[in-house]
């Protein structure tokens, strides 16, 4: 059998065909960068209230990614114009997750590398803090187009800027790490919380350290979650204690433990911060003014009040619970976790362990009241029960009574001493 030959012109056509889309492939791989870039600064540079820059973009068509280099995003005074620095970052990578591809799941995955968050006092207040947040979600989803399944951080920082007290706070944790993994639920998990958050954290030559699994995709809140801080030097807080509390901090390591759980809407967590070796008065303090001294001295006779001696340590343990809606604490029970810690033993520096999902009922129930708590609490009775005007009226009632019968008496007495007299 014999072959077709192609004919020599046909050949050469063929061949430049192919080259011409070659060269076409990679004209279009050097030139899309800058057009990528171009447009992505053009969005940053026009968000209301915003504006950014990226230095460069890098593309990497076989991994399915891209990424920018030297980006930051400053906020925008719309009267005045002037830029504060609220983002920025060394790098920001974005691709294809390809482990979750090998499940069927087209998702992506962000890391940031060297990333910066500022907070500046004045310019973000809380309601803004959402904003922002809402905002910087809203311009990462403009940039990816498939959505985050896995989300990394490293070597994070985030910093809270007062430039308006005296002395101007300027207080920061660095060292940041985050790894969130299967936030879509893409690797076929039946789990009730399929993703986990871990982050760590250095604070002050302190550490944090924070674990949560979660269900993203639920209806409700769904996670489980425990933090802790611990060994944070305060004397290296100091600017912040003078700015706001007008004392300074001589000597002392803060600690911070918590674990909270949520579903079906409902809560139930504690909190348990701790101070150790708490100095607020010392030789360096002799060249404040007398009302400084004062206030000083009355911070330091609190800590010694409720402070275990044994351990040096001043502690209390916040339990909370309730709906997500209307969330509420036991003052007192508080207030006696320090007194019990105060007088009776010391509250150990470590997570209980003790919330989890299974401790949070869907169902509202009771709280137990000691009797600080039922002598204060203002939290309205139950509607089985009786209100506290009939109780106060029983009680007087009561009163009354026995104050009749004891008057009884006495006239009974009285009588019979008259009835004898007169025999």
């Amino acid at each position: 059998m014999k072959t077709k030959r192609v004919p020599p012109g046909k050949s050469r056509r063929i061949w430049k065909i192919l080259l011409a889309v070659v060269i076409v492939l990679v004209v279009v791989r050097l030139i899309l960068p800058y057009v990528v870039l171009r447009y992505a600064n053009k969005t940053l540079a026009n968000m209301k209230g915003y504006y950014g820059h990226i230095t460069d973009i890098d593309l990497a068509l076989i991994r399915g990614a891209y990424r920018m280099d030297s980006i930051y995003l400053n906020q925008v005074d719309t009267v005045t114009q002037k830029q504060t620095e609220f983002f920025a970052a060394s790098a920001i990578d974005l691709s294809i997750e390809w482990k979750a591809l090998l499940h069927g799941s087209v998702v992506g995955e962000l890391v940031f590398e060297n990333p910066v968050i500022r907070f500046t006092k004045d310019k973000v207040e809380p309601t803004d803090v959402r904003n922002d947040s809402t905002d910087f979600r809203q311009l990462l989803d403009d940039f990816m187009p498939l959505q985050v399944n896995r989300f990394e951080v490293n070597n994070g920082r985030i910093r809270y800027i007062d430039q308006h007290s005296s002395p101007p706070v300027d207080i920061a944790m660095t060292n940041t790490n985050i790894l969130a993994l299967n936030l879509r639920n893409s690797y076929d998990s039946a789990a009730l919380l399929p993703a986990t958050i871990k982050a760590s954290a250095d604070i002050y030559e302190g550490s944090l350290d924070f674990n949560m699994k979660i269900n993203p995709l639920a209806d409700n809140p769904t996670f489980d979650m425990n933090a802790e801080v611990k060994n944070t030097n305060l004397v290296k807080l100091n600017e912040f204690f003078q700015a706001y509390a007008k004392i300074d901090v001589n000597k002392g390591r803060f600690g911070l433990y918590t674990e909270v759980a949520a579903k079906e809407g409902q809560f139930n967590g504690y909190v348990k911060p701790l101070i150790q070796d708490l100095d607020v008065l010392g030789k360096e303090d002799r060249d404040d003014n007398v009302f400084r001294k004062m206030w000083e001295a009355v911070a330091g006779g609190v800590g010694e009040i409720f402070e275990n001696q044994r351990k040096d340590q001043v502690a209390t343990k916040i339990q909370f619970q309730g709906n997500l809606k209307k969330p509420r604490t036991n003052t007192w029970s508080a207030i006696i976790n320090v007194l019990q810690n105060a007088f009776i033993q010391a509250i150990q520096p470590s997570i209980d362990y003790e919330i989890n999902l299974a401790s949070v009922d869907s169902s509202e129930k009771e709280e137990k009241k000691g009797f600080l708590a039922k002598a204060f609490d203002s939290d309205k009775p139950d509607k089985k029960d009786k209100s506290r005007d009939e109780k106060k009226a029983e009680r007087k009632k009561k009163r009354d009574e026995k104050k009749r019968e004891r008057e009884e008496k006495r006239e009974a007495k009285k009588q019979e001493k008259g009835d004898g007299s007169n025999i």
